[in-house]
């Protein structure tokens, strides 16, 4: 290696394209993929014939592995995230995942379990709960 730090997504190293940038969930490339069609339409006349493919499939992609469907819920599940002081990365797995139990997030996420950050096994339970809620009324 040329003293380059390899990338783990366990421990949150994911390289400097992911120092500053945002993670999107689903849901919310959802709601702007939807917005910009319903952009694309009203400057078409025939909007499907200028919508190109890659988009089409994107946009439906993401409608089918959204947990979220309300564009609300997308936004309140970002909040109850944010609360975590998470990293954009653990943001967007547990948003688009949404694990059950404690086990599984830490599994899909080994991060959480970094010391220091406040998050034991509790503070995971309650976040998990409260997306559970909002999934509920979704």
């Amino acid at each position: 290696m040329s003293g380059e730090e390899e990338e783990n997504a366990a421990e949150l190293k994911l390289g400097e394209d992911f120092i500053k940038e945002k993670c999107l969930m689903n849901g919310e490339v959802a709601m702007i993929l939807e917005r910009r069609l319903e952009q694309m339409q009203q400057l078409s006349d025939d909007a499907m014939n200028t919508i190109p493919q890659v988009f089409e499939k994107s946009l439906q992609y993401v409608q089918k592995f959204s947990r979220y469907k309300n564009p609300d819920a997308v936004r309140q599940v970002r909040e109850i995230l944010s609360r975590h002081q998470l990293a954009e990365f653990e943001l967007a797995v547990l948003g688009n995942l949404c694990p059950e139990t404690v086990e599984e997030a830490i599994a899909m996420v080994p991060s959480l379990k970094d010391k220091g950050r406040g998050l034991d096994d509790d503070a995971i339970d309650k976040m998990l709960n409260d997306l559970a809620l909002v999934k509920r009324f979704d």
